[in-house]
């Protein structure tokens, strides 16, 4: 079962990392200036997840793949590493699509 991982950047931002049971990070978010922000980012890639349609496959300037998930306003709610090749990459949307529904989540920011 998947984990989200909630933690505050030295700029005072929240973010999150989705991570897998076997703990790699399979997604990460934005800087939220709010924590009730981030955890709203949270419920959305719950929400958003499953959705096969809610994933941008791409590559990077530098030819590696990754995705994006986007919210249903078309938002980016997550981003995923970069990956060494698109099956790695189209992977890696299975494992967020199996790990973030029902994944707790471990707030570090004390």
């Amino acid at each position: 079962m998947g984990i989200f991982v909630m933690t505050q950047r030295k700029d005072g931002e929240f973010q999150f990392n989705l991570k897998a049971g076997n703990g790699q990070t399979i997604l990460s978010s934005e800087g939220y200036a709010q924590k009730a922000s981030c955890l709203n980012g949270i419920a959305s890639v719950k929400a958003n997840s499953t959705d096969d349609h809610k994933y941008d496959r791409l590559t990077s300037s530098n030819g590696k793949p990754y995705f994006n998930l986007k919210a249903a306003n078309g938002q980016i709610i997550g981003s995923s590493q970069m990956y060494e090749s698109e099956v790695s990459r189209d992977n890696g949307i299975e494992s967020v699509k199996a790990n973030a529904p029902d994944a707790t989540i471990n707030d570090e920011t004390v």
